[in-house]
């Protein structure tokens, strides 16, 4: 789940899409927009495999659901510490260098995973893979605006947006793949990783530096300072109303890439791995039809449209957890996922557009240190309590939880579209 870099210098083209000045990457920056696209996509991928192989680990493993939701936790932890310490290094240090260190970690991560025989090195190999996606997350973003093509100026955004859950689809979907038909897949997953990371640095070794000031094949001064962590005054009264849309978003994301494959083995009465796997995928990917799908429509409609599919998805998987009906819970999770993709997407876009340009990336700082508490807190409460309660009774209280969120945020976000369209026809 990347997050827009510190912003840059930037022009306004036709259409109010802003884009970094001229300068910044030149026309030879179509190369090095893909390889940065294939860089984001396949961090995302390699984040989601694991969620395709817990089960297979608990099985081989004796691991609990509880454990099984810290190791998924400590992932988004280190993700948030990597983005707090790191984001803003590839504004002084470069792009490349910073994209060149996170792939070097994510492959070390990956060579963790495949030694795994345990516990163990299976949470260290977590901790570097977030590690990995928090420092290479700002240079990402960055990256993707300055070499996005002149003649497309929102492809940048676009990418940034739809790029981590097509990730995230086709890591659970290949995962799933590999663990019900290849051989040793809790090795040869991570083994073609390895071979796909290194192929990107040598991408990223090629490809033009694009941060402004920087001269390809330079590096400026290693300087890591946090981020701020503040909210604008003005903005604090919208930001509690749509960060309620963020907690319920996460909320739903956690427990799917933690708990999602097993509930959906359980639910299907399979005993084929690649049933897990296909759950992330249909959940990421019906979120990316609906961001695609929605890219012009107004923020705070999106959110409301998203949150709608949130609750008819929870009530849907309510429904699917009652009858113990296979069907009903795939038509749910496409159903909340598309729910899922535009709610963060109408949310995000509204909570950008609450600060000035200057503070967009403390503001934006803000929105992730919610968005992975949410993510990760409330999945590790829903491990421990399957431990005790079972996974169908904590999947049903789960999921009421977050609709009764989603129907506070729906209200709180209908009663802000009000007053803004108020006072629009005021001024």
């Amino acid at each position: 789940m990347p997050t827009p870099a510190r912003t840059v210098p930037s022009a306004t083209t036709e259409g109010g899409t802003s884009r970094p000045a001229a300068g910044s990457a030149g026309a030879s920056g179509g190369s090095g927009f893909r390889v940065v696209g294939a860089v984001l996509v396949l961090l995302m991928l390699s984040s989601s495999v694991p969620s395709a192989l817990y089960v297979l680990y608990q099985q081989e493993w004796g691991l609990s659901s509880g454990m099984i939701t810290v190791v998924f936790a400590l992932y988004a932890v280190t993700v948030l510490a990597g983005l707090l310490l790191f984001g803003s290094l590839s504004d002084t240090l470069g792009r490349r260098p910073v994209l060149a260190a996170g792939l070097v970690l994510a492959i070390v991560s990956m060579g963790l995973f495949a030694a795994a025989q345990g516990a163990g090195l299976l949470l260290a190999a977590r901790a570097v893979q977030g590690l990995a996606v928090g420092l290479a997350t700002g240079a990402m973003g960055a990256a993707l605006l300055e070499l996005g093509p002149s003649s497309r100026p929102a492809r940048g955004a676009q990418v940034n947006s739809a790029g981590p859950t097509v990730g995230i689809g086709l890591g659970g979907l290949g995962a799933g793949l590999l663990v019900q038909y290849a051989p040793a897949p809790t090795v040869l997953t991570y083994l073609l990783l390895v071979g796909a990371f290194a192929a990107c640095l040598v991408g990223v070794a090629r490809m033009a530096e694009s941060a402004p000031g920087r001269a390809a094949g330079t590096g400026g001064r290693l300087k890591i300072a946090p981020h701020r962590i503040h909210i604008p005054a003005a903005a604090r009264g919208r930001f509690a109303v749509l960060i309620l849309t963020i907690v319920a978003v996460w909320s739903v994301g956690g427990f799917y890439l933690s708990l999602g494959p097993h509930l959906a083995l359980s639910l299907l009465r399979s005993t084929n791995y690649l049933v897990g796997g296909a759950t992330v995928a249909l959940l990421a990917g019906a979120a990316t039809a609906a961001q695609l799908l929605l890219g012009r429509t107004e923020a705070l409609r999106t959110a409301v449209l998203g949150l709608f599919g949130l609750l008819g998805g929870l009530a849907l998987v309510l429904l699917a957890l009652g009858l113990g009906s296979a069907p009903v819970f795939l038509a749910a999770t496409a159903v909340l996922g598309a729910g899922w993709g535009a709610a963060f997407l109408g949310s995000f876009r509204a909570l950008s557009a609450l600060a000035e340009p200057a503070h967009r990336g403390e503001l934006t700082a803000a929105v992730y240190v919610f968005a992975y508490l949410a993510m990760s807190v409330p999945a590790v409460l829903a491990g421990l309590l399957t431990n005790i309660h079972g996974l169908h009774r904590t999947s049903v209280g789960f999921m009421a939880t977050v609709a009764a969120v989603c129907v506070l945020a729906l209200l709180a976000t209908l009663r802000l579209a009000a007053r803004n369209r108020t006072e629009g026809s005021t001024a």
